[in-house]
């Protein structure tokens, strides 16, 4: 699961500099997500439209996850234990926020499909109040293996465990040799659907691209790269799912191996889907890039967004 690619303690001389390197990138993508989410709270536009409320939850989704997934990197490099009641507070919030970001990306996908396909139904069916159900159908959804799992851990563990120190890891809730099975076809039915979802919008989106006429054709092309790139993110959040399957192999066959391919999946598929984010949104995202922009630099940027 999410804090499962926290990597091992072991000698400092071996991977001092690899929990520094994690530091700088978690500090400078954390420091990114703070300044776009202040942005989307400057304007009303931006909190009451549904793709950029689905935008603030990715943010919002990614740093909380980054900086808890980094606090359980330190703790473990440094090979500090906590009580399990705690890691269990822990585990919850970040299995929860491992799927919240895939699954909103979905929606996001959803949205935009919605925008370019069904113009004259965005507006209905794109409200705020649609997009409040949508956020809680979305953390609904993304609780459910976390439910899963944890029922398991409750229903095998006496009263005593949970005052026991441990370094804490999402091994720990794993007793039996079939619940890593359970979690791992849970994890791919989730991908399954996102996958065809994300493939079914794609498809859609590209009729209509073809079908536009010139002066929606920018527009509608538009939204098939965001389609592109939320596919992109999505397949490395999704492989991040895969990511306890492998290293699970890797550690019968090597510890040092082990290590390296837990640090790379970490790099790979935990903070670089996360920074992807900004650049879909952030950046490419007209509106929001011209209240980036006024705001960054204080308010001297001659065009301040009208919204």
């Amino acid at each position: 699961m999410a804090f499962n690619n926290s990597l091992t303690a072991v000698p400092v001389i071996d991977l001092s500099y690899r929990v520094f390197l994690v530091q700088v990138f978690v500090l400078v993508f954390l420091s990114i997500n703070f300044f776009l989410i202040a942005t989307f709270f400057m304007k009303h536009f931006f909190y009451t439209t549904m793709r950029y409320m689905l935008f603030a939850i990715t943010l919002l989704s990614d740093s909380l996850f980054l900086l808890m997934t980094d606090t359980l990197l330190i703790l473990s490099y440094f090979g500090f234990t906590i009580q399990v009641w705690l890691c269990v507070i822990i585990y919850i919030v970040l299995s929860l926020y491992t799927f919240v970001t895939p699954v909103t990306l979905t929606a996001m996908t959803l949205e935009r499909y919605v925008a370019v396909c069904m113009p004259l139904r965005h507006g209905e069916l794109c409200t705020t109040r649609c997009a409040l159900h949508v956020i809680l159908i979305i953390h609904s959804l993304s609780s459910i293996p976390c439910i899963v799992t944890l029922s398991i851990f409750f229903a095998s563990v006496t009263r005593s465990l949970y005052t026991q120190g441990r370094v804490c890891s999402a091994e720990m809730f794993i007793f039996h040799s079939w619940q890593g099975h359970l979690r791992s076809a849970i994890s791919q039915f989730y991908f399954l659907i996102m996958c065809i979802i994300i493939v079914f919008s794609y498809i859609k989106i590209m009729k209509a691209a073809k079908a536009a006429s010139a002066e929606n054709k920018k527009s509608t092309w538009k939204g098939l790269r965001t389609v592109v790139l939320h596919g992109f993110q999505l397949l490395l959040c999704l492989i991040q799912l895969w990511c306890p399957l492998i290293e699970s192999a890797v550690l019968q066959i090597n510890v040092m191996l082990f290590i390296n391919v837990r640090y790379f999946n970490y790099i790979m598929f935990i903070l670089a889907p996360r920074c992807l984010s900004p650049l879909i949104y952030g950046l490419r995202d007209e509106t929001f890039f011209h209240a980036l922009k006024y705001y960054a630099l204080c308010g001297l940027y001659k065009n301040k967004p009208q919204v």
